[in-house]
């Protein structure tokens, strides 16, 4: 799967510019195709008045981050019932997918992949339910935008961004944090004395077109595989409070825009979350009361399975805090925290000319500590199980080469005292493709993709403002062929793709509102565009 891939970096989300229903598409992809769709919902937002800021004006051709500064609207005072950001781009030429993320006051509110462009030009749009942050914002804060970029002779593509916030004024439905910070690159944090409950969030990517980026196909160095690993594609994500284990997660198996050797296959309907790189979540309420003497403590990221000296990971990391208003100081402890031990069984075989690399792993976390407040004693437990099986198989020449993979994060957070509250969280993530090249056709050597990738979950919750249950399924599914060592016009590249979003239940940004889209193309051209609620 390495031997082909295009070497790309990755950016932040789309939400797109709509584009027409083609009834005939093109015999195959030509110089210009529509512009990039996701048939995610956009974001709802409230009726009546809103104000709008621009933070973000720039045209990315280097390393050199944008910097600005962000004022609150005088004209929209706080509170906001939602704060929507939004991003636009336009990129023409030829430039691979880039990596970026956005900061305001040094928290991380935004990371996304960019689409690869036409040499005739393509525009997206990219919009975030950024409320949470409201703590954030409501002070005049730095802005900083990285959008590591190449322009040169042969990568011409220059990334005009601007990202705009709107605030809409109201009260927020939402039990937001009283407090939102970065966590640095030192790790030392001092949370409130009165803080209650703490929520942390990592925005964690593979990324920078190394063999991190590709990490659920690392094999073991043993199997000759061009991506290695001594403990093979097994990856977890673990948050550490004062170097003890505080939470686990599963990274998302994000595929950029030049993935998996095929850029023709993600130019007009990009894979689940490309252009939204959403961040982990950890409940580190039951560590409250440990954090609340007033001192720094120290919250570190691990990413378990990488080789060690390898780079690729990014973990930057914020932290959500609620607050006591009737108490000075919060007291309180852990009562026991536990780790399961790791399971990773990697099995090499060969046989008839495949070889291949089985793959069972899993963790179990669990934690209880309570708080002593001003409305009475909060106990909170928090469990959570992970889980990866995957099959990887390639043939000399890693060709073909397949993978088959399935990962499960669930998690369960209690909260026990006056306001009582149980979440359950379930989610899924799947890739199934295979990379082939056919030597020797007419057309040259013809490298064929098809893959199968879904972002799937399932969640329930009982107390905070009444019950939630809802469920996603994001499958995107696709097929493209191109001809390998020749230029771009001569590579006579034909593809199909689909991506179908189904969000059921009370899902609290769309009011219980069924939502069934689907979007299909043939050789960059949106054939079909609907919603079937």
């Amino acid at each position: 799967m390495r031997r082909f891939v295009f070497v790309g970096v990755v950016l932040l989300g789309v939400a797109s510019v709509a584009s027409p229903v083609h009834a005939a598409p093109p015999p195959e992809f030509g110089n210009d195709w529509d512009d990039p769709q996701i048939a995610a919902p956009a974001v709802e937002k409230p009726s009546g008045p809103s104000c709008t800021v621009r933070i973000v004006d720039n045209r990315f051709a280097s390393f050199d981050p944008y910097r600005a500064e962000f004022t609150p609207p005088a004209a929209c005072p706080g509170p906001w019932a939602k704060v929507v950001l939004t991003l636009t781009g336009a990129v023409a030429g030829r430039q691979f997918d880039r990596l970026g993320r956005l900061e305001i006051g040094g928290v991380n509110v935004f990371k996304t992949s960019t689409p690869e462009p036409s040499v005739d030009g393509i525009r997206w749009k990219i919009e975030k339910d950024i409320t949470e942050y409201g703590a954030v914002l409501a002070n005049a804060q730095p802005v900083t935008m990285w959008l590591n970029n190449v322009v040169d002779d042969v990568f011409t593509g220059i990334l005009d961004v601007q990202v705009d916030l709107t605030f809409y004024p109201g009260k927020p439905t939402l039990d937001l944090a009283d407090d939102v910070f970065a966590v640095g690159s030192g790790g030392a944090v001092t949370v409130a004395r009165n803080t209650e409950r703490l929520i942390a969030e990592i925005y964690v990517t593979g990324s920078g077109g190394g063999c991190e980026e590709f990490w659920y196909i690392t094999a073991p160095p043993s199997t000759g595989y061009s991506c290695t690993a001594d403990s093979g594609p097994y990856r977890e994500v673990q948050i550490l409070v004062d170097g003890r284990v505080a939470g686990i997660a599963a990274p998302y198996p994000h595929i950029y825009t030049g993935g998996w050797s095929n850029p023709f296959l993600w130019y007009t309907v990009p894979a689940p979350r490309a252009f939204n790189l959403t961040p982990v979540r950890y409940d580190l309420s039951p560590f409250v009361g440990g954090l609340t003497d007033g001192q720094p403590h120290q919250i570190t990221v691990n990413v378990l399975g990488v080789p060690a000296g390898q780079s690729g990971w990014e973990t930057p990391t914020n932290l959500l805090a609620w607050r006591d208003p009737g108490a000075t100081r919060v007291t309180g402890q852990l009562l026991t925290s536990a780790l399961s031990p790791l399971v990773n069984e990697v099995a090499a075989s060969q046989a008839e000319g495949w070889t291949q690399v089985a793959v069972r792993g899993g963790h179990r976390f669990s934690a209880l500590g309570y708080v002593q407040t001003s409305h009475g004693r909060v106990t909170y437990a928090v469990n959570r199980e992970l889980a990866n099986t995957s099959t990887h198989r390639w043939r000399d020449g890693e060709d073909p080469d397949s993978l088959t993979a399935t990962w499960t994060d669930t998690s369960t957070a209690l909260t026990a005292g006056l306001r009582p509250r149980l979440t359950h969280h379930s989610a899924r993530y799947t890739i199934d493709g295979v990379i082939s090249v056919d030597e020797g056709t007419s057309l040259g050597d013809r490298l064929t993709t098809t893959i199968t990738a879904t972002d799937a979950a399932t969640h329930s919750e009982t107390g905070n403002g009444g019950p939630q249950r809802w469920t996603l399924e994001d499958t995107y599914t696709g097929e493209a062929t191109w001809t390998l060592g020749v230029p771009r016009p001569d590579r006579h590249a034909v593809g199909t793709s689909s991506e179908r979003y189904q969000l059921r239940g009370n899902h609290p940004s769309r009011h219980g509102k069924c939502y069934d889209r689907t979007i299909a193309t043939v050789n960059g051209f949106i054939t079909s565009n609907r919603n079937i609620c």
